[in-house]
């Protein structure tokens, strides 16, 4: 990886993509210090202490819990790309888009801006009225304090939406990941001086180096799995038989469709931890959280991930763990869920007949497509309990020993996700001028 960035600035086209890239990021990280009007932090403070928003802080790059005018992100745009990606399945006319070219990309992409400003809108007045109920606005809860915490809020969802595309265009990898990338590993420095500080500061030498060489090789660990689960695939073999086109004869190669172990990424983490989160975060805006909870409310205490795995403290606080069992079960779903909808087996098994493609041992059409399709459901039970063993190892921490950090298995999936696919990038890159210099000597 650094051999490639070492070439990379000897090329200056590459050397100025480069810059721009880090540029960008550099006005996204002094976005997430200007903070929003009309709200007051230490009411934000206090709320944000009895959340569970770890993840999704990271995603933010701690904008959401400093409430500055990024406290969005580019979370809209990520909502708003999945929806469109979903209803491309319901609805023809943006199936066809999608099947367009170029042109149809670009209509894609217009709709998503559309989309993620409205989603903006409709989350930062949301926040504004919630955070009113709370007292938490200067001034109470007022038209005008809505109104200036809504345009601030989706102005600065809409322009990191921008300059993402920015960076896309004239820097390096995809600019929405690489934003994503840095709002992530800009706070895992606070979350290892807290880990130092709560198992290795102050403790005797033998229990501050086990603590310390503990954490080191959990993470370590967790990124050579995140590594093997990424880069993990079943290659299924394509034959395609020879067939004569004027006077040549044609075909006769072999291919394969790669079939990635975790074919849904991230997806089905996000969409889980959502899910379970969102009745607790409605819930605090009225006062009501799961640390207080009697009665019916307790069930907040199960969907908080904070109360899960409490293994030293007895069942009576480890019951609440069964939240983990439904919190796989929705990762599993969605996995599966989200797979069916971005590869379909039977317009691949159809593709494959039109070319003269077909599997060996397998028949084209029908038994392709089926063949397809049970491969598929094995490769993404492996991927689900790969995402689940990766989300898991931090809330176990968590549970057993406190050990309370922002980021995790998820991100470090998207971490090493984006690191490699900007570094292939840049590869790619270095090989066309390779050899536009070979043609062009």
């Amino acid at each position: 990886m650094f051999k490639t960035l070492r070439n990379a600035f000897k090329v200056k086209d590459i050397r100025t993509k480069l810059i721009y890239t880090f540029i960008a990021l550099l006005v996204v990280r002094l976005g997430t210090l200007l903070p929003a009007p009309a709200i007051s932090r230490d009411v934000t403070d206090a709320w944000f202490n009895n959340q569970n928003l770890g993840f999704f802080n990271s995603l933010t790059g701690g904008s959401l819990t400093r409430m500055s005018i990024f406290a969005l992100s580019i979370s809209p745009y990520i909502t708003a790309s999945i929806i469109v990606q979903l209803l491309t399945i319901a609805i023809p006319k943006l199936e066809e888009l999608q099947k367009e070219g170029e042109d149809g990309r670009k209509k894609m992409n217009e709709i998503t801006r559309y989309l993620t400003v409205g989603l903006a809108v409709v989350e930062s007045a949301a926040m504004a009225i919630g955070f009113g109920t709370q007292g938490a606005l200067k001034g109470g809860l007022t038209f005008t304090n809505v109104i200036l915490i809504v345009a601030s809020f989706t102005a600065g969802s809409a322009f990191l939406m921008w300059l993402g595309e920015r960076i896309t265009q004239n820097g390096v990898g995809n600019g929405i990941s690489i934003i994503l990338l840095v709002n992530i590993v800009s706070t895992m420095p606070n979350d290892f001086i807290n880990l130092f500080q709560k198992f290795v500061i102050g403790q005797s030498f033998v229990r501050a180096a086990g603590s310390a060489i503990l954490i080191f090789a959990v993470v370590l660990v967790t990124i050579v799995f995140v590594l093997v689960l990424q880069d993990g695939q079943r290659r299924i073999p394509v034959q395609y038989a020879k067939k004569v086109q004027g006077r040549k004869m044609v075909g006769g190669q072999t291919s394969h469709i790669p079939l990635k172990v975790n074919t849904a990424g991230v997806i089905p983490v996000i969409f889980a931890g959502s899910l379970l989160s969102f009745p607790g975060v409605i819930s605090s805006f009225f006062g009501v959280y799961p640390a207080r909870a009697y009665f019916w409310p307790k069930v907040l205490k199960v969907l908080s991930q904070q109360e899960w795995l409490k293994i030293t403290q007895g069942w009576g606080e480890f019951k609440y763990s069964l939240g983990l069992l439904i919190y796989i079960g929705l990762i599993f779903f969605f996995a599966y869920f989200y797979t069916s909808i971005t590869f379909n087996p039977i317009e691949v098994a159809n593709n494959m007949k039109k070319n003269g493609g077909f599997i060996p041992g397998i028949r084209p059409g029908k038994p392709t497509s089926e063949y397809l399709t049970k491969v598929l459901n094995n490769i993404i039970f492996i991927g689900a309990i790969g995402l689940s063993i990766v989300s898991i190892i931090p809330i176990f921490f968590s549970g057993a020993f406190g050990a309370n950090v922002t980021f995790g298995g998820t991100s470090i999936i998207i971490v090493v996700g984006v690191i490699i696919e900007t570094i292939k990038q840049i590869e790619s890159q270095l090989l066309v001028r390779h050899y536009k210099g070979f043609l062009n000597d």
